[in-house]
Formats: structure tokens, sequence, C-alpha cells
């Protein structure tokens, strides 16, 4: 058992530039488990900073490196700035109308679920059907509540989301200006020869860039779709309902799962049985068929392929340990796992990445 577990240490830990990077995803895994609170604005600014970094590149092509980085600040933010005042009100609108619509939904769910017991008393009994109305109910009351209130304690959050506002952007204009002198700095800690960690920077970066990027592009597409087409079939919710749709796409398979409900049900109790109903749900379905097999293959030609086992494993791990973050970020920290793990080299692989560096 000891030359099993000795040959496996030689075999993949047997180079001091392994252990160092292993040293460094372990320290930089339990700096985001323990201090991840604290350091939220510097990571959303890094994975923003690392989002604008290819058209930094493509524009400094033809003006200075400051002007590009400038240029390309003030797009972002202009742009983030006039979505936010264009549809949070709109929002804010349908999120209060919903609110106030929630005790209707519930009369209207009493009805149905009335209707059903009587045309399938052998299904469901009375009894049930009381608990399911008495449950529907009280949620709709509470929810209701939750929706219209902003209660004292909430004004921290409300704080501390104008501070993120100010520091982000400032954060994410140095990273960007500043990012060879930040590598450059980082790099004095390591290693002079590292020829693996080289190769697997360089794998990562192609593979969670891809990723990261497209999947960006995919919300916005997929999102102002459906925005547009819910708007077409007059869906009382359009905004709101595509901003789920839109974000439901960050995590694949279950996303589009969980979404499905609420587009469904919103558009269930607006129409009922009618065309309209049909119609929505018609247009999601033909949203998600070529968000699926037309979309992602054309934005992900690049990028790393997760088996779907991997993907729902990714969202419970990660989410069990960061939450709502977790979730949001699982696919390009799977991704990133498995670059990691096809470019970690053997003891062999590590002889010739030496031989080549030097």
């Amino acid at each position: 058992m000891l030359n099993v577990f000795k040959k496996w240490l030689d075999n993949y830990l047997s180079d001091e530039e392994a252990i160092t990077l292993l040293l460094i995803l372990a320290g930089a895994f339990l700096i985001v488990l323990f201090l991840g609170g604290i350091l939220a604005p510097v990571i959303a600014s890094m994975i923003i900073a690392f989002l604008l970094q290819g058209v930094v590149v493509k524009l400094g092509r033809w003006m200075p490196h400051t002007l590009a980085v400038t240029l390309t600040f003030i797009v972002c933010v202009g742009g983030f700035t006039t979505l936010l005042v264009l549809t949070l009100p709109v929002i804010g609108k349908q999120v209060n109308t919903l609110a106030h619509e929630l005790p209707r939904i519930a009369v209207k769910a009493e009805s149905y679920l009335a209707a059903l017991q009587h045309e399938m008393p052998t299904v469901f009994s009375d009894m049930q059907i009381d608990s399911w109305l008495n449950h529907i109910v009280q949620r709709a009351g509470t929810f209701g509540q939750t929706l219209v209130s902003i209660s004292l304690e909430t004004l921290p959050n409300i704080v501390a989301v104008l501070v993120y506002g100010v520091l982000i952007p400032i954060l994410v204009f140095f990273f960007l200006k500043d990012k060879d002198q930040l590598l450059g700095w980082f790099a004095r800690f390591l290693p002079r020869s590292r020829p693996l960690m080289t190769s697997i920077w360089q794998e990562m970066n192609l593979q969670v860039a891809n990723y990261v990027r497209g999947k960006a592009v995919e919300v916005l597409i997929v999102g102002v779709t459906t925005y547009v087409a819910f708007i077409f079939l007059g869906q009382n919710y359009a905004l709101l309902l595509g901003v789920l749709v839109g974000l439901s796409v960050i995590v694949p398979y279950i996303g589009a799962a969980v979404v499905t409900l609420p587009v469904a049900l919103m558009s269930f109790f607006q129409f009922g049985w009618a065309d309209g109903f049909f119609y929505v749900m018609l247009a999601y379905g033909i949203i998600q068929f070529i968000d699926g097999n037309v979309l992602v293959p054309l934005l992900f030609s690049e990028a790393v392929n997760l088996h779907p086992v991997a993907i729902i494993i990714a969202v419970l791990v990660f989410g069990g340990i960061w939450g709502l973050w977790g979730v949001f970020f699982a696919i390009p920290l799977a991704t990133l796992v498995k670059a990691l793990i096809e470019a970690w080299p053997t003891g062999n692989t590590l002889k010739n990445l030496d031989q080549e560096g030097n």
C-alpha cells in the first residue's frame, strides 16, 4: 500500500513546481472559502476585468493601452448604468404588480384545484386539496408581504450595494490598466522556471475565458429574445421573466428546468387555457431549442465540454460551499478543475516540459 502511494506521489507530485502550484490552489480555495464575503468586491472586479480583457486587447492594436482601457471602461459603465436605469423601474413595477396579484392568483388556483378534485375524485381527495389550498394561500400572503415591504434591516444591504457600486468600477479600471504590473508582482513569488504553471495557465485561460465570455453573450441574447417574444405575445411580466430565463442559462439543464415553472404558471394564470398560454409556451420552447442546438454550439465551439453529470455534481458541490455564488460560478469552476486535470502532467511529462523550457 505504501509503495502504491509513494509511486503516485512520484508520478504526480515529484516536481517542486507542482507542489508550489498545489499550495497556491489550496491557499486560494481557503481564502475564498473563509474571506469570500469580505473580498467579494475584489473577486467580482477580477471576473469583470477578465471578461473585458479581450476587448481591451483588440482595441490596443489600434490605440495606446491606457486609451483602450479608458474607452472600454466608459462604454461598459455607461451601458450598464443605462441598462439599470431602463430596466430596474420596470422590473420593480412588475414585481409590485405580481405581489398585489398573488391573492387573486391564489383564488384562481383554488377554483382550478376544486375543479380538478371534482373531475378526478378518486385521484385527489378533499383532504389533499384543502392542504394544497392552505399552503398556496399561506405562501402567497408571505411572498406578497416580502415583496412589497422593505424593513430597516435591509438598509445595511442597500448601503453595501452602493459601496460596491463605487468600489467595483474603480477596481475593474485598475485591474485592466495595470494588469501587467500586478501579474509581474505576483510572478515574483513563483519559481523562475515554471513550465507546468505556464502550460496550465494557457489551457485554463483559453477554456475558462471562452466559457465565461460566451455565457455572458448567451445570457444577453436569450434574455432579450425572451423579453421581445413575451412582449409581442402580451405577457404581463415579460421583462421579469426575460431576466429569469436569461439568467437560467448560466446553469445548463437545471436552470431551464427551474425557470420553466414560473413561466408556465404566470402565463397560465394570465391566459388560462386560452391560445395565449400555448403561444407563450411555444415561443419559450422554441427559444430553449435554438439556445441548446444553435446558440450553445456556436458560442462554445472552443470551450471545454462537460458531461451533464459533471455539471450537476459541480452545482451541488460549489453551491453547497458558496451558496448562490457557488451555483452561479459552478460551471466555470468545474471547467477550471477539468483544465487542471487535463493539463497536469505526470513525472515523464514534467521532464519534457522542463527540457522545453530550458
